[in-house]
């Protein structure tokens, strides 16, 4: 008879290998969408993404197509962005697919862009897009330039695109005028798309930005002056030097960055608390149960923290639990759950989490100053 050299070690030791299931991806707050006419993309697809503007040339787009024009102007900004996507407007039909009809279309085609700039819009179409993003799903911020000479006119004009949207307080619409550039808007989006890495230190602000590939506009303090006021931006030139985009605000007042982290870390806290609740076998209703959710928003509050968004504050607002007016914020925020004994018969019967509150201190950023030069003779 003739035995085995060696024995399975399964006799002593036996193991089996459980894999966690895959956990869903942040979405990206780093892609432009830009839908432009040109038949390149079929209707079927909607839309491309491009890495590079040699690989828009090799799918067949020309130096000279709108889409490729303002892609010139993304990629050109520093630190460029990484890869843009470019959706399809059907002109082929009859009657033509409107401007919003293709946006909505490219929304439900790709959930992977967050800004959005339309070509050949009119201004009723800038009205009707940033309408539907200021709702759409997942979050969705849309762009867009105007060149038009009553965004100038200290009164408002019907026809005034600005001041139409400023009325509405959108506050996912970000617009910019230009005479200079018909695509500029691509500028100032190409930027934020570069530099939002998700790194140490990478939040940022719009103004004193550069636009390459965008002359600055041509202005006066009175015309700077009146659409501001309409909280439209544009990219200037200060003292022969310095060429900057300013003011960075969204049509209702806000400044973009504050819109786009607020997106990311609400987005990062519903999947982070998400994946929690699909990757355990159960999370209990129990204090430890709670402070798991608490660790997974802390989590993603951390990310806001360590790119800069949040930072050591003062509560300013009203008394929440324990935290009061006037508490320090070392980190910028604070995560605060209810008690479990605290809660009703009925949310413990349906298996309610205990309502967590979280709040926090933005970092923000500063725009301008005063200097008080003090001479002793």
């Amino acid at each position: 008879m003739t035995f085995p050299t060696t024995l399975d070690l399964n006799a002593i030791v036996s193991y089996t290998v459980n894999v966690s299931p895959g956990f869903a991806a942040v979405p990206g707050f780093n892609e432009l969408l830009i839908l432009g006419p040109s038949i390149k993309i079929p209707v079927a697809t909607r839309v491309y993404e491009f890495s590079s503007l040699s690989a828009m040339l090799s799918y067949g787009f020309l130096t000279s197509d709108p889409e490729y024009l303002a892609a010139a102007i993304y990629f050109a900004q520093s630190p460029a962005p990484s890869k843009v996507m470019i959706g399809r407007r059907d002109k082929t039909t009859s009657p033509i697919e409107t401007v919003l009809q293709a946006l909505t279309a490219c929304r439900t085609a790709s959930r992977n862009w967050y800004m959005a700039v339309c070509l050949e819009a009119a201004a009723a179409d800038h009205l009707a897009c940033a309408g539907f993003m200021e709702s759409a799903s997942p979050l969705s911020v849309y762009g867009f330039t105007t060149a038009d000479a009553n965004v100038i006119l200290s009164s408002p004009s019907p026809t005034d695109i600005c001041t139409a949207l400023k009325a509405l307080s959108y506050k996912r619409t970000i617009g910019q005028y230009s005479t200079q550039s018909l695509y500029a808007i691509a500028g100032i989006l190409g930027y934020a798309c570069g530099q939002n890495s998700g790194l140490a230190n990478s939040a940022f602000t719009l103004k004193f930005k550069q636009e390459v590939g965008v002359t600055p506009e041509p202005m006066d303090v009175n015309a700077l002056g009146i659409i501001e006021g309409k909280n439209c931006n544009l990219y200037v030139n200060y003292n022969s030097f310095y060429n900057f985009f300013e003011q960075g605000v969204m049509v209702n007042g806000w400044f973009f960055d504050r819109v786009i982290n607020l997106d990311m870390l609400g987005t990062n806290i519903q999947l982070n608390v998400a994946n929690l609740l699909y990757a355990s076998d159960r999370v209990p209703q129990t204090e430890a149960g709670v402070s798991q959710i608490v660790s997974a928003i802390h989590d993603a509050c951390e990310a806001a923290y360590t790119v800069g968004y949040l930072g050591p504050g003062t509560w300013r607002g009203p008394a929440v639990m324990n935290l009061n007016y006037g508490d320090a914020l070392p980190r910028g925020y604070v995560i605060q759950p209810q008690r479990l004994s605290d809660q009703s018969s009925a949310d413990k019967a349906a298996r309610k989490a205990p309502p967590i509150y979280v709040c926090i201190v933005e970092a923000g950023a500063i725009h301008s100053l005063v200097v008080q030069v003090n001479v002793s003779v």
